[in-house]
């Protein structure tokens, strides 16, 4: 079997590399370990329409299992800020559907794909990859002048072709959510909980959907004194004003990758999403950075192919072209959680006295100037602030 293009991975990433591929005339075809492509989620399924507007991608409807019009907010002690804004607004997927789509939109214009199927390892010859795969057939092997990784924070793809794509432990969050019926929350509002005792150096959340809510937290094992598990059990026994009748109906667990590793390109080799561990270190989240990572990618991936040049050099345009976009921001944003993993509660309920909706909104957008302009009148945390997000 020989083909331009093998994507391993049929996540987000995966299907819009393979779509855009597909869409420039080239073979492409995706491998899907899983017998279902969307399943299991390990996600928030949160994402803005304003980061959809900026990709141009219009979602189908049955994609949307709930709108939401900001976020709120809670310190240790429950003080509560709202978030709200065009920024803000936003949708709560349903990824099993999500997905789907995206690997049908990709199938539409062309790309091949196959579930179940699994990627055993590669070796290159002669400029080719030459990529050993089994599915409930047997054994086969693929050729290809390039693959992509879009095989999650787990990838194999950059391990096998020798790119250093280790990093460290205390930059992988423990997550776990449980999706859960019969919650007394807001439907309007994602809402975000922060706390020693919630979530060690990290947050827990109640997301609205359609008829349920994604109901998890994500924590740093440095700081934690139990398990993420017993954490959300915590959170549920002692938040009975959402919780009193709840009741589990899928659970899931993952790591999740805050930090972003240097190598995205070997020789006929790119990573895309979280294989590259694209993600926003202050919050988590992956889907548009993964997606945009693959339209990206896609654009240096189809220069590289006209031209017949896949080396290492050539496809670091993608590193440079992502580096363009996201460095400056991602290195801010790397201060501010160095600086908010060393807060004990009683500084989180100072800002939540302190920071308004859209402050916190400018924070996570790496305009870290708004919390040393805030922090002015508290001299002991303004010390702290400026020497993490200053250095």
């Amino acid at each position: 079997m020989k083909v331009d293009c093998l994507v391993v991975g049929a996540g987000p990433a995966g299907s819009i590399i393979a779509k855009e591929m597909a869409s420039y005339g080239y073979d492409v075809l995706v491998l899907e370990k899983r017998q279902e492509i969307g399943a299991p989620k390990r996600c928030a399924e949160g994402i803005t329409k304003h980061g959809l507007e900026k990709l141009g991608i219009e979602l189908h409807p049955l994609c949307i299992s709930g709108k939401i019009k900001g976020a709120i907010l809670y310190s240790p002690s429950g003080k509560k800020v709202v978030m709200e804004g065009h920024e803000m607004e936003g949708y709560v997927l349903e990824r099993k559907v999500f997905e789907k789509w995206l690997a049908a939109e990709a199938i539409k214009k062309g790309a091949k794909y196959m579930v179940k199927t699994q990627a055993l390892g590669m070796k290159r010859e002669n400029g080719i990859w030459k990529v050993r795969a089994r599915n409930i057939e047997g054994e086969f092997e693929i050729e290809t002048k390039l693959v992509v990784g879009a095989d999650g924070v787990e990838s194999k793809v950059g391990k096998w072709a020798g790119l250093n794509t280790t990093n460290k432990l205390t930059d992988y969050h423990s997550g776990i959510q449980f999706e859960m019926a019969n919650v007394n929350a807001d439907e309007k509002y994602i809402h975000i909980f922060f706390g020693r005792e919630v979530a060690p150096l990290g947050y827990a959340w109640i997301f609205p959907k359609a008829f349920s809510f994604n109901v998890g937290l994500g924590i740093l094992e440095k700081g934690a004194k139990m398990k993420a598990y017993d954490y959300l059990k915590k959170f549920i026994e002692e938040h009975e004003e959402f919780f009193a009748n709840a009741q589990p109906i899928e659970i899931n667990a993952g790591g999740v990758p805050v930090a972003h590793f240097t190598e995205m390109v070997a020789d006929g080799v790119m990573l895309v999403g979280d294989a590259a561990q694209l993600v926003n270190p202050i919050h988590g989240g992956g889907i548009m950075r993964a997606m945009h990572s693959s339209i990206i990618a896609a654009e240096v991936a189809n220069e590289a192919l006209k031209k017949n040049d896949l080396s290492k050099e050539k496809l670091k345009e993608y590193e440079r072209k992502w580096d363009e976009e996201y460095k400056e921001k991602t290195d801010k944003l790397m201060k501010l959680r160095a600086f908010l993993e060393k807060l004990e509660d009683k500084d989180f309920e100072l800002l939540a006295d302190i920071l308004q909706g859209e402050d916190i909104y400018a924070l996570t957008q790496a305009k870290l100037s708004v919390l040393l302009k805030k922090l002015v009148t508290k001299p002991s945390l303004l010390k702290l602030a400026k020497k993490y997000l200053t250095a």
